[in-house]
């Protein structure tokens, strides 16, 4: 079964816009299949290390790390939810640019796989990607 969920921007180095997406992908994806989909859907360079936890805020100090204890970057994406009550899921990628997303499962029931469609796939997006090295120059590195 395919199910939908809401990825939004909350803060990064470079965060500009407010750019979001729904993003549907298979209801038996890990975490770290998440990553990936949210990685794509961004479009960045998958050069830095990442998390998940879930808190009342993204930059709250009662934060609950998937760190194999109670949960793990392995469970199922629905294993996750319902959050509970006043708790959100957040994605944290580049523990130095901070960037931080919220993500929410869509009021949309789960359904069937489109054929000929491969997922995850970004159903909608608001607002322009944002960049992940905003004036960054590759070529300048070699001028060192």
């Amino acid at each position: 079964m395919i199910i939908t969920l809401s990825i939004q921007l909350v803060s990064g180095m470079y965060a500009e816009a407010g750019w979001g997406c729904e993003l549907e992908i298979e209801e038996s994806s890990s975490l770290h299949d998440l990553h990936d989909a949210i990685q794509q859907a961004v479009d960045f360079d998958n050069d830095h290390m990442y998390s998940f936890f879930i808190s009342r805020k993204e930059f709250g100090s009662e934060r609950l790390h998937f760190d194999g204890e109670e949960f793990s970057l392995d469970d199922n994406i629905t294993s996750l939810f319902p959050l509970p009550r006043g708790k959100k899921l957040f994605y944290w990628f580049d523990f130095g640019d901070d960037w931080i997303f919220q993500v929410a499962k869509s009021r949309k029931k789960p359904r069937e796989p489109q054929s000929g469609r491969r997922y995850p796939f970004v159903t909608a997006e608001t607002s322009s990607r944002p960049e992940q090295y905003k004036g960054y120059d590759p070529e300048a590195e070699d001028e060192w």
